[in-house]
């Protein structure tokens, strides 16, 4: 560790004291000072015998004895050696040194490579080489004399500031005829002339051969230097050299603190006195040199009693030897002086007592009678920064210690307390009744049952501790430990604002120190714990149940205020005593995630749904769940995962026909979803049975629950589909629809139903009564309905109440992502948070920019609850070409006109027999063809006075179904009749659809099918049926509407045809648009029930008319 070269000769006799881990570099320089107990000798002086890096040797004067210590640095190993005969293994000389080494910036360098580099760097700057890498190449710091000087490696360096320069670039300069003379700055402590007041300045003057000042010595500008200063320290030195140097100057604090700044004479400047008796000018014979150092923290008052009078001594120890106060007299105002040194006197009080003992005797006395009112006016109040000695009170024994239990209660406490923008930090210990400032030199006194006053020793290590943990917590205590305060202190805003006090309070606590006077500080309604929160997860039905306990010491936060903080961006939550609890950020964003994942129940209780169980595996701890949570939490995962192995259900014995492999899956799931309550979203393509899959599952429901009431909301054009879908595959199920003026307007007997059919529209109406029916299951068919989450219709479903929920869509995503969020948060509340959120997180990253990470992480999220097949996934099941009858139910106004027109007609078929309808086909083709017109629309008639403004059924529903299916299908839509084709383009225009038109009149053919088959923006192709019957190839499509069905099949198979050829790559699906209960209806059904009739539809020379051309089967047209 140590070489013997480093000791003196003839000194082997040292004991050793080593640190095993201690870095100069990142060492908080005040973290030394709990080693630094029980500093008895402080002020014994320290020499400097030698030092370079990572070396020192020194020597302590100790009452008349001379100690060498030696320090050895190899980093991080501190040795410390001392030839003293003290058996403690860290002894005071060693102690003494180490306190130099931290606390003398000019030890300090030696031994931190960082100090020692910057004051490399520093010299450096003078001769421009501040960049070199090596500069220990050209310098050498060594100290002399207790003097750090800088020792050039390379004598031929040139030091760029120097004078030489300037003078040599300016002629005007006076020049000693043999070289330059040498130039000191040096600082002149004197009294104005006239004011008598201290006033010190700086001035320049040259030296003689022997280094003594010679004349002229030059008064310099300090406002000059502080422009010239390189770093903040040495600004500071002439700022206060400066202040000093004024005219007219006030004793003040400004006054001590420039003082303060000018004894550490950061830059080493020899130090003079003015003698004004030898002159009153300044020159080289007036001035002496002395030192200005610190007053030493080590005057004593000793108080006894001599009979009925008590004496009273004062006394400082300076350099290990004991100074009477009279013997010190007090020189420029805030000096004494002890040969060439003077001590400044900071403090007031110093200062008087100073002057109460400048006389000539070696003590003073005071009566009996007055001494109490001296002790409580003088005496206690000097022991906040001296030491008194009451010699004539005995020091406590064993028995009385123990009586008092002064060791025994005790207790540390922190006082605050306001000054002005400041808080005082007062450390303070109480010993059974009696509290001590710990930074004060106060004794403590007990009386024993006798009355007897004993002196009690103060618990000096204990006090220790509370200081060193203080200095530890913030920079500007550790600069306070000179200053003579019984507290710490710190502006306001640096100890409420930043935070700062949190953890400086939990740390005090854990070391059992009382906090008192935190909450009598003016405008302050913080609280001063930190937020304890403990989080349990239980299960519950459907629902996560997490348990939030925020507390804040006895304190209590709740869940709403935590939210509103957190929507406020606030880390301050208001607690149940009205103070403002500090949140952490790491708990800020944690429960923004919790908030956003499930739904506050009250104060304390948060739910999150089972569907969201990602979240729970996410953002929670795994030892907050409790042993059933993790169970259940588990339970879903491993169902999840396995969710392409789903148990398959029995299909009911109640359905009638089969259902296909893939729809059969979407039963499966539906059970799945059902098993857990997850709600889920139907979203096969069109055409591939979502309705007949829901019919199924509500079959199945039967065996399941005992209340299989459901609702079914849908758009009213759909309801008759529904309910013949319902009868051809399950005329089991007991259906209730919700239509018309004359509708139930409430609740009662729904629970004889399986399923009620509802409108969108009716449902805005009756939601009053519907929202307090608890049904098994909501279904929403065409669920992009409410896919605007500020909709009436979205705020309307979500009213309603269901053990479970399911929408049905083709499309569920027609715009946006948002669309998806109000349908599956309608189906599973909370699966994906606020709509805010959801946007924020989902919406705007994918839709806009296109993020792949946050599209990753939705699909993962919606993937379980969402069952989408196209018809592509289940070619294999299907017909390429598919189709499907679209049932439009007529408005009231148009259902009047129609069975006017029928009443009519079946009455003249009634008066006429079978030859003369054989005989006048045209008249039977003309009554036929004005009812069929009707079901187009009453516009279609010639006649204006039972003609109707609003738009019939077929076209609303060809109106819906473009606006849905345009985004993303090409779509053809076929009319016998051109006007109605007119009609079908003035409604689409209105919704901003343009479309092309191909009728008998049009020209050029090849233009328009052109512009259709290549040009993306035109997605709709209106159609006459004779005019494309043939010769077309439109492959661009793969939606087909027929409008009003051709009496012939054939030809509208050439129809649908001209998309369904070859080079088409799509599946096609032709829609029929139906009127049920009409002419429309009877015949569609009468040709499904009639095989040969089926089997002719190949036959281009079939004609379905023809074979109702007689009485009888007319008339059963209008049954």
């Amino acid at each position: 560790m140590y070489t013997k070269d480093v000791l003196p000769q003839g000194s082997d006799d040292f004991h050793q004291f080593r640190f095993s881990d201690i870095h100069f570099n990142n060492e908080n320089r005040y973290s030394f000072y709990s080693w630094m107990s029980n500093l008895s000798d402080s002020n014994a002086p320290i020499r400097i015998l030698t030092l370079k890096k990572n070396e020192g040797h020194f020597s302590i004067l100790s009452l008349g004895i001379s100690y060498d210590i030696i320090v050895v640095y190899d980093t991080p190993v501190l040795s410390l050696l001392c030839n003293c005969s003290e058996s403690e293994e860290f002894c005071i000389h060693q102690k003494l040194v180490l306190n130099e080494i931290f606390k003398n910036d000019q030890v300090y360098l030696f031994f931190s490579d960082h100090a020692y580099q910057n004051y490399l760097t520093k010299i450096a700057v003078k001769y421009g080489i501040e960049d070199e890498q090596q500069l220990e190449d050209y310098f050498e710091i060594q100290c002399i004399d207790g003097v750090v000087k800088t020792i050039k490696k390379q004598d031929n360096l040139l030091d760029l500031s120097q004078d030489i320069l300037n003078t040599a670039t300016n002629p005007d300069l006076k020049r000693n005829n043999k070289e330059l003379e040498q130039l000191s700055n040096i600082l002149v402590l004197k009294e104005h002339k006239y004011y008598k007041h201290p006033q010190v300045l700086l001035y320049r003057a040259p030296r003689a051969k022997n280094g003594s000042l010679k004349n002229p010595v030059q008064q310099l500008s300090c406002e000059e230097m502080i422009w010239k200063s390189k770093d903040i320290t040495e600004s500071q030195f002439f700022t206060a050299l400066h202040f000093l140097g004024q005219n007219t100057i006030e004793e003040s604090k400004q006054q001590i603190t420039a003082f303060k700044k000018l004894i550490k004479n950061p830059l080493g400047l020899e130090i003079y006195q003015h003698d004004k008796s030898l002159s009153q000018t300044i020159g080289a014979n007036s001035l002496t040199q002395i030192t200005l150092r610190e007053l030493p923290k080590t005057i004593r008052i000793d108080i006894d009693r001599v009979g009925r009078f008590f004496t009273v001594r004062s006394s400082i120890q300076i350099a290990g030897q004991d100074h009477a106060l009279q013997q010190l007299p007090v020189v420029f105002d805030y000096f004494i002086q002890l040969q060439q040194h003077f001590y400044f006197i900071e403090h007031a009080q110093i200062l008087a007592l100073f002057k109460l003992f400048n006389t000539t005797a070696d003590h003073l006395i005071v009566h009996q009678s007055k001494f109490e009112g001296f002790n409580k006016d003088f005496l206690v109040a000097m022991e906040e920064i001296v030491e008194v000695n009451y010699l004539h009170i005995p020091k406590a024994n064993s028995k009385q210690i123990k009586e008092q239990q002064f060791y025994n209660d005790t207790e540390s406490i922190i006082y605050l307390e306001e000054s002005g923008d400041y808080i005082n930090l007062i450390p303070t210990m109480r010993y059974a009744d009696v509290e001590v400032p710990v930074r004060s030199r106060r004794s403590i006194f007990g009386f024993d049952k006798n009355g007897q006053k004993f002196l009690v020793k103060r618990d000096l290590e204990a006090e220790l501790k509370i200081i060193s943990l203080i200095i530890k917590q913030h920079p500007y205590f550790q600069e306070q430990l000179d200053e003579d305060f019984q507290h710490f202190y710190l502006h306001r805003k640096h100890f409420l604002e930043l935070d700062w006090f949190l953890n400086v309070f939990e740390d005090w606590r854990n070391h059992h120190i009382s906090i008192i006077g935190f909450n009598e500080i003016k405008a302050n309604k913080f609280n001063s714990f930190k937020g304890k929160i403990a989080i349990h997860v239980l299960s519950g039905q459907n629902w996560f149940n997490v348990n939030v306990d925020l507390q804040f010491g006895k304190s209590k936060g709740s869940l709403k205020n935590l939210q509103k903080a957190i929507r406020n961006k606030s880390k301050f939550i208001t607690l149940d005593d009205g103070t403002q609890g500090i949140l952490p950020e790491e708990w800020l964003n944690k429960f923004e995630q919790f908030f956003l994942a499930g739904e506050i129940i009250d104060d304390s209780h948060l739910q999150i749904a089972e569907t969201n169980y990602t979240a729970i595996d996410q953002y929670f701890e795994e030892q907050w769940l409790s042993q059933i949570a993790k169970e259940r939490l588990e339970e879903i995962k491993s169902k999840i995962r396995n969710i392409d192995q789903v148990k398959p259900v029995i299909l009911s014995k109640d359905f009638i026909g089969e259902l296909r492999n893939y729809q059969h899956d979407g039963l499966n799931w539906l059970n799945f979803l059902d098993e857990f309550n997850f709600g889920g979203c139907l979203a096969d393509d069109m055409g591939l049975g979502k309705t007949i899959q829901v019919i199924a599952f509500i079959l199945d429901q039967r065996k399941k629950v005992k209340n299989n009431c459901n609702l079914l909301v849908l758009p009213t054009t759909l309801i008759f589909n529904w309910k013949n879908e319902l009868e051809k595959f399950a005329p089991s199920i007991k259906v209730l629809i919700l239509q018309g003026a004359d509708r139930q307007k409430n609740t009662f007997g729904f629970d004889q139903y399986d399923l009620i059919l509802v409108s969108y529209h009716n449902l805005l109406t009756d939601i009053n009564h519907l929202k307090k029916h608890t049904f098994n299951y909501i279904f929403l068919d065409e669920s992009q309905q409410i896919k605007n989450p500020e909709s009436q219709r979205y705020q309307a479903v979500t009213k309603l109440s269901s053990r479970n929920r399911i929408v049905i869509t083709g499309t569920p995503i027609e715009n946006s992502t948002m669309d998806l969020f109000a349908q599956l948060s309608f189906a599973n509340p909370g699966l994906l948070g606020s709509k805010k959120y959801f946007k924020d997180v989902y919406t705007t990253p994918i839709d806009g920019f296109s993020n792949k990470k946050r599209l990753e992480e939705l699909q993962r999220k919606v993937k379980p609850f969402i069952l989408r097949r196209t018809k592509t996934d289940v070619a294999k099941e299907l017909p390429a070409k598919n189709e499907i009858v679209l049932y439009c139910e007529m408005k009231p106004a148009q259902r009047h006109i129609y069975d006017t027109y029928e009443k009519e007609f079946r009455e003249f078929i009634s008066v006429k027999d079978g030859d003369e309808i054989r005989k006048s086909p045209m008249h039977v083709l003309k009554g036929l063809t004005k009812l069929r017109q009707i079901c187009n629309s009453t516009k279609l008639l010639k006649t204006d006075d039972l003609s109707v403004e609003q738009d019939a059924c077929k076209i609303e529903m060809l109106i819906e179904q473009v606006l849905d299916k345009s985004p993303y299908q090409k779509i053809i839509i076929f009319s016998q009749f051109v006007s109605m084709l007119n009609l079908i383009e003035t409604a689409l225009a209105k919704h901003n659809i343009k479309v092309l038109k191909l009728t008998g009149q049009t020209r050029d053919r090849q233009h328009i099918v052109t512009q259709f088959q290549e040009n993306e923006a035109q997605r709709v192709i209106l159609i006459s049926l004779k005019a494309g019957g043939t010769g077309l190839n439109l492959t661009a499509a793969s939606l087909v509407y027929l409008v009003d069905p051709w009496w012939n099949p054939a030809v509208e198979a050439q129809a649908i045809d001209r998309a369904f050829r070859i080079g088409q790559a799509k599946d096609v699906t032709a829609i029929r648009l139906i009127c049920p209960d009409t002419v429309e209806d009877k015949i569609m059904k009468l040709q499904a029930n009639k095989t040969a009739i089926a089997d002719n539809i190949i036959s281009s020379t079939y004609n379905p008319i023809a074979d109702f051309m007689n009485k009888e089967r007319l008339l059963s047209l209008f049954q």
